[in-house]
């Protein structure tokens, strides 16, 4: 039985919905928990990877020894640190070539970079896990909505035409509570594409910035490598 237009509340509104429409509203309601859970985790991976990145960025720059930094991290590894992971895999790639006899200085370099490349990816794939769900949500939920509210309005005109007289106080309680699936699946849907842009972005801008600091690792190896005689008169 419908709520009247004085007893009519949310909650009164979505105990008297239909099954079908129940069930839209449960989906769209995880749905909404299960971005909001990515948008948080997300944020604070991130936001620490990028604070991590400038401060490892600093401490390249300011290390005239890659070797010795190399070194270093290797005590203290941190998965987030996504700069320090692409350095540790091209320079440990360079420094493997380097052991072996007869190498030059551009199989170091492409070695160097092989190694980079492929750790790139892997960190842009970490960054960018969860993002499609996101997009999903953000696309489909409004649709599982408006469908909740057809079928909460198709049902309402049902019963409608049953009763020899149709009043406000019967059609209101029918309508509202089918124009609740869509709200709900607008709630889901607008944080999900506000979160997937922003997270989209700045993703970017972080892939953007592997790119210029592998060219800089690439650039202080190369220097590297003219300053040695040996790979010098090998090359």
């Amino acid at each position: 039985m419908h709520s009247t237009l004085e007893q009519m509340t949310v909650w009164s509104l979505i105990g008297d919905a239909s099954l079908l429409v129940k069930l839209v509203m449960l989906i769209l309601l995880l749905a909404s928990l299960a971005s909001w859970y990515l948008i948080i985790q997300r944020s604070l991976l991130l936001g620490r990877s990028e604070r991590l990145q400038k401060d490892f960025l600093k401490c390249f720059r300011q290390q005239s020894d890659l070797g010795q930094l190399y070194r270093e991290g290797a005590e203290q590894a941190d998965s987030d640190a996504v700069l320090e992971c692409i350095f540790r895999a091209g320079y440990g790639e360079f420094a493997q070539l380097q052991r072996k006899a007869g190498a030059t200085p551009e199989a170091l370099i492409d070695g160097v970079e092989r190694g980079m490349l492929v750790a790139i990816a892997e960190q842009e794939e970490r960054l960018e896990k969860g993002l499609p769900f996101l997009a999903t949500v953000g696309s489909v939920s409004p649709y599982i909505g408006l469908f909740g509210t057809v079928w909460g309005i198709m049902n309402s005109f049902i019963g409608l035409s049953q009763v020899q007289q149709a009043t406000l106080s019967t059609v209101a309680p029918g309508i509202a509570e089918a124009l609740i699936a869509t709200a709900i699946g607008l709630f889901a849907a607008i944080p999900a594409v506000v979160a997937y842009n922003r997270f989209a972005a700045r993703v970017a801008t972080l892939s953007s910035r592997f790119y210029a600091f592998g060219n800089e690792l690439q650039g202080r190896l190369q220097r590297k490598l003219q300053s040695s005689p040996n790979l010098s008169q090998a090359a």
